[in-house]
């Protein structure tokens, strides 16, 4: 059997190879931008994995501490510590901020620990350089995505720090490196006003309470001057209890809003990055649609040009089943060129240059491969009736 689609490659193959590349750049967007949203579940997961809880203890009736505000009071940790079950809690603040070094600004996640050793929640699981946090001011544990090295001085607020580990895959849900700090350093860059402010509320308090006693006066400043608050609670259950019943205790008690580690998932995939996962799927139904259109019009002009040569098919006697395959044949070829040219440039070229996560996953290929075949198998629809329509009498008019 003679193979048209064979052929035309072979008589044509520079022009048939170009198309594929364009092709295949259009398809490796498509893949980058699946691997993207995969990079952001897996950014989120990875979060709440690093900090090693089993559960969030937040501020009541709000999704904190990731993705709404929360603020508790620094001490609920000892109650907390007494409920059967619990073996281990820290307090942590979390804060998103631009970090300065020298004339470089670096976008982060702010994360204040409580002292302790590795393993203690909050703490990173694992380093790659340096040591741990071992003074309660100014060291930093940052993640190697912040472009940072041992010893380099960056600031928070008015104070530096010197970076003393490094560590790896340590980011927030939306892909920003993390930064170990102290938790006193934490709170005070998070909570505490600057100076002017500081000055202009106690001259309002004071003019307010102008005729108190002066020992009110002073436990009233003193109250508002206090930094008494974390973001959340990091809470370890002990193996064999289980950890809704101890979720459960805390919130009756404590009236606290307490998220397991499925509920806190749930929050970040289906919640804080839900409107990122729907433009993206749009993005990729609009690619896939873009996509079938040009395939139609690649293989529907190919067709065209060759009009004799069907003409001639159908004159010795081929069948349109024949010369609908061959068309459909030629149609895969384009398709699986684009694929590999698609798989290959967003593997090599644009997973790694971009700024955010890119997670390219085998069976995310390989539903890929089997889009892209059904697009083409599709857009070769128009070309194969158009082929069908030649009539045997233009091989011989011509």
């Amino acid at each position: 059997m003679i193979s048209l689609a064979g052929r035309d490659i072979m008589h044509a193959w520079g022009k048939f190879v170009f198309t594929g590349l364009g092709l295949g750049l259009l398809i490796g967007v498509t893949l980058s931008m699946a691997g993207i949203y995969r990079g952001m579940v897996d950014d989120a997961r990875a979060l709440l994995d690093n900090s090693g809880a089993d559960l969030w203890v937040v501020q009541k009736d709000t999704l904190g501490p990731y993705a709404e505000p929360s603020s508790i009071y620094d001490d609920v940790w000892r109650s907390i510590r007494g409920i059967q079950g619990v073996i281990r809690t820290a307090n942590v603040t979390y804060l998103t901020m631009q970090v300065r070094q020298g004339e470089r600004d670096v976008r982060a996640m702010i994360t204040g620990i409580t002292a302790g050793d590795p393993g203690t929640p909050g703490w990173p699981p694992y380093l790659i350089a340096g040591r741990h946090i071992t003074r309660s001011h100014y060291e930093a544990v940052v993640d190697i995505a912040t472009g940072f090295r041992i010893g380099d001085r960056f600031q928070i607020r008015r104070n530096h720090y010197t970076v003393v580990g490094l560590t790896r895959r340590m980011v927030s849900s939306s892909g920003d490196p993390i930064i170990f700090i102290p938790l006193k350093d934490a709170r005070d860059a998070q909570f505490l006003k600057d100076n002017d402010a500081i000055l202009q509320q106690h001259r309002r308090t004071t003019e307010t309470l102008a005729f108190k006693p002066a020992g009110v006066l002073d436990a009233v400043l003193a109250s508002q001057n206090a930094n008494s608050y974390v973001n959340a609670l990091l809470v370890q259950v002990e193996p064999g209890y289980r950890i809704e019943e101890t979720a459960e205790t805390i919130r009756r008690w404590k009236r606290l809003t307490v998220h397991t580690r499925t509920q806190m998932e749930e929050i970040l995939v289906g919640k804080l990055i839900a409107t990122s996962a729907k433009q993206i799927g749009m993005f990729l139904v609009i690619l896939s649609i873009v996509s079938s259109a040009i395939v139609a019009f690649i293989i529907y002009t190919l067709t065209l040009g060759k009009i004799r040569e069907i003409a001639v098919l159908k004159l010795i006697g081929t069948r349109n089943r024949t010369i609908a395959g061959m068309i459909m044949q030629q149609a895969i070829a384009l398709g699986s060129i684009g694929f590999v040219v698609g798989k290959i440039s967003a593997t090599l070229l644009m997973a790694p240059i971009f700024p955010k996560y890119v997670l390219l996953e085998p069976l995310d290929s390989i539903r890929g491969f089997i889009v892209v075949i059904v697009i083409c198998v599709l857009s070769s629809i128009f070309a194969i009736r158009a082929a069908l329509k030649v009539d045997p009498a233009e091989a011989i008019g011509g």
